[in-house]
């Protein structure tokens, strides 16, 4: 599998291209706290097809390189725009979850290379955020099934036994370890966007489980009504997992929202 280098770090990355088509109408996810590539799962076979996907390994997560120090922001999305050079990609729509969001947001900030951002569950400043409401140690079984009361909703956990088991799984083989998610949180603990969204011009889509426990859905409407470009969707009775419970009307969303702006900065 592919690799690109950030200032020595070497960032992992698959790509999943059509076999004709404009490279440039990307999608790059980025993932949330200390959370494997598993999380994509359900939003990837949506998106991929239609789109050139890809799915880069957080710094600290699964075969991407994981330095000592705490991380900044700044330096996770200077990550992925090391991963869009290596790929020859100029633009592409960003969609992150949690603090891919803020991820995807900082990018847009400081970068011309996304043509648009779609933020799942994700605040103006980490600290309307909970780190320790996502991430679970993946060598403490029992604390990775317990953390996904607070991720999924009663209903879904009700309806969906079997998906629970299978998450549990990929999260014990995949999520980053203590140390990579004690750097995620103190990038979390380092973003603050609430006196700069004026400045994020990007279209950005902004949607939010009504009833996340992670992230308030409140922090999620100040986010969109902050960005002069924003468009804010809650879905109704969903957690932080939004994407997983309630897949289809996210992924709904996120085709809706590539074809609009499927033009945005593409020359």
């Amino acid at each position: 599998m592919p690799y690109a280098t950030n200032a020595g770090t070497e960032i992992r990355y698959e790509v999943d291209a059509p076999d004709a088509g404009d490279p440039n109408e990307a999608v790059i996810f980025c993932g949330d706290v200390g959370l494997g590539a598993w999380q994509f799962g359900w939003q990837h076979a949506a998106l991929a097809g239609p789109h050139t996907v890809i799915t880069p390994e957080t710094r600290g997560v699964g075969r991407s390189d994981a330095p000592p120090d705490p991380y900044g922001i700044e330096a996770l999305a200077a990550d992925l725009d090391a991963v869009c050079a290596a790929e020859g990609i100029r633009n592409a729509h960003f969609v992150g979850y949690g603090l891919g969001g803020m991820v995807a947001l900082t990018a847009a900030l400081t970068s011309s290379r996304p043509a648009s951002v779609a933020v799942v569950g994700t605040p103006p400043a980490g600290d309307a955020y909970n780190p320790d409401g996502v991430w679970a140690d993946p060598s403490d079984p029992a604390a990775v099934e317990g953390s996904l009361n607070g991720l999924l909703s009663p209903d879904f956990r009700e309806a969906h036994p079997d998906a629970l088991s299978r998450i549990a799984e990929w999260r014990l083989a995949e999520d980053a370890g203590r140390e990579a998610y004690e750097a995620h949180r103190a990038a979390v603990e380092g973003f603050d966007l609430t006196d700069g969204l004026f400045e994020v011009t990007t279209p950005a889509l902004v949607v939010h489980g009504s009833d996340d426990t992670v992230c308030p859905v409140t922090a999620g409407e100040t986010l969109a009504e902050g960005l002069p470009r924003g468009e804010f969707h809650a879905v109704e009775g969903a957690r932080h997992l939004v994407g997983v419970e309630a897949s289809a009307a996210v992924n709904d969303m996120l085709t809706g929202w590539l074809a609009e702006h499927a033009t945005d900065r593409f020359e």
